[in-house]
């Protein structure tokens, strides 16, 4: 919303949450605490904030007032009930929609932007149906969907510079009109027509694509420590087969973020639903790798410390799913640094952006009160620096790419750890021989000398 503002001076950009809080923070005078981290997004919120884009929890007057409405809110996977550990929980979309057929005047298009099962464009249709004529109102709607393909750290730019814009739906006056919108800095081939339905499977398809790949090069890593290849240099070589490509290509910890896993897992739910269970089994045995190798990279880590961590200290350098953004959904570093605390390890986290109440969270469990006192079996501790994560450490485990990790003077953090040192280089960042010549022992995903 805040680029489209940006990139459409004349039309009029409403974000309305319940949340009064949240929207105390987008409109905080100091840009740098805005409720989501993502690089140059303070700067366009900056720009266009209070001239055509608004934050409020005026949620019904906005729709009233609206043309067209967004319907942006969480789809997570569904905890219990039917389909739960695999279906989309969608009584968030349900609630809008709802509050739209309450609220809304005249026509209104209604764009999906939620990632969404197929089909879910027909249920709010049903919704918005059956409110088209009531308190003597004449309301009519249009539903389309236009499903979002950003990669957080370069939404800003994947928004200014997309690769394409993807809108479904029935009603081709709806269409154009959304159209026009993107059309403002989008060139006119980049803009996709389809149905409604292949707009929602696009969606889920393309990212189960992308997960596939990074599944794919995780289990050749795994090959490559085994065989002595290394990783690297069979992903550069099967990269320049133009039939390939190189992205995707880096082996790591494994896929996180707040759609992957969903959309796969939901991808899963639709297939056995329509009886196609070959088809379900094969995309679910790419959640159940990525799965494996988090597992994998902790239980790496025990082995190499003596076949054990109780009591040891470990560093844990980047906590978000990755780097330049502050999102935790589904990060790696939940998974490993959770079966680490398990086997009794005292952990200090640092990451630049991740708030430890953020951590306590997601690890279901308090922070210890400082990093001294890190002690006994399975605590944690938040770490202001990274020198002061590795004080005393028998190890520092790198999970997430952030640039200043890639910078690291290991001479001087060798210094401050204890004696036998290890590093767990899980994205691959660090300088080898560095690392070596500061004498501490070096385990690298995919490298097959680890």
């Amino acid at each position: 919303m805040a680029v489209i503002a940006d990139r459409c001076p004349e039309i009029q950009v409403a974000v309305v949450d319940i949340n009064q809080a949240r929207i105390d923070a987008w409109n905080d005078a100091d840009l740098s605490r805005l409720p989501v981290y993502e690089p140059g997004l303070d700067v366009v919120v900056g720009r266009v904030r209070g001239r055509n884009l608004h934050f409020s929890t005026s949620v019904e007057e906005q729709i009233a007032l609206a043309d067209m409405v967004f319907i942006s809110v969480n789809t997570p996977t569904k905890s219990k009930g039917l389909g739960a550990g695999q279906a989309s929980d969608l009584r968030w979309v349900e609630a809008c929609a709802r509050t739209v057929a309450q609220a809304a005047a005249g026509h209104t298009i209604v764009v999906e932007k939620s990632t969404l099962p197929v089909r879910t464009a027909a249920a709010i249709k049903t919704i918005l149906e059956a409110a088209q004529q009531q308190d003597g109102q004449q309301r009519t709607f249009s539903v389309l969907s236009n499903p979002e393909f950003l990669a957080e750290g370069t939404a800003i730019r994947d928004l200014e510079e997309p690769d394409r814009v993807l809108i479904g739906g029935d009603d081709a006056a709806a269409t154009e009109a959304l159209a026009r919108i993107y059309g403002h800095w989008v060139d006119a081939a980049k803009i996709l027509r389809t149905n409604l339905w292949s707009s929602e499977l696009s969606k889920l398809a393309a990212n189960a694509f992308l997960a596939q790949r990074i599944s794919s090069i995780n289990s050749i890593a795994a090959f490559c420590e085994a065989s002595g290849a290394d990783v690297r240099e069979v992903a550069r070589a099967i990269g320049t087969d133009s039939r390939i490509g190189p992205k995707f290509l880096n082996a790591g910890p494994g896929f996180g973020g707040s759609c992957f896993q969903k959309d796969i897992l939901n991808l899963v739910y639709l297939c056995r639903h329509f009886a196609l269970p070959e088809v379900a089994d094969y995309w679910e045995s790419v959640v159940t790798l990525n799965t494996w190798q988090q597992h994998r990279i902790a239980q790496l880590v025990v082995q190499k410390l003596f076949g054990t961590v109780t009591g040891k200290r470990l560093a844990v350098l980047g906590f978000a799913f990755k780097a330049d953004t502050n999102d935790t959904r589904e990060a790696p570093a939940i998974r490993i640094c959770g079966d680490l605390l398990e086997e009794g390890a005292q952990l200090a986290i640092h990451d630049p952006k991740v708030v430890p109440a953020q951590m306590a969270r997601d690890l279901k469990q308090e922070a210890a009160e400082a990093a001294d006192a890190l002690n006994g079996t399975g605590s944690w501790a938040l770490a202001q620096s990274v020198e002061e994560a590795v004080a005393g450490a028998d190890a520092v485990l790198i999970l997430t790419e952030w640039r200043q990790y890639q910078q690291l003077n290991w001479q001087e953090l060798a210094a401050r750890m204890r004696r036998p040192a290890w590093v767990f280089d899980a994205r691959a960042v660090v300088n080898p021989e560095a690392v070596r010549a500061a004498g501490l022992t070096l385990w690298r995903v995919g490298d097959g000398e680890g």
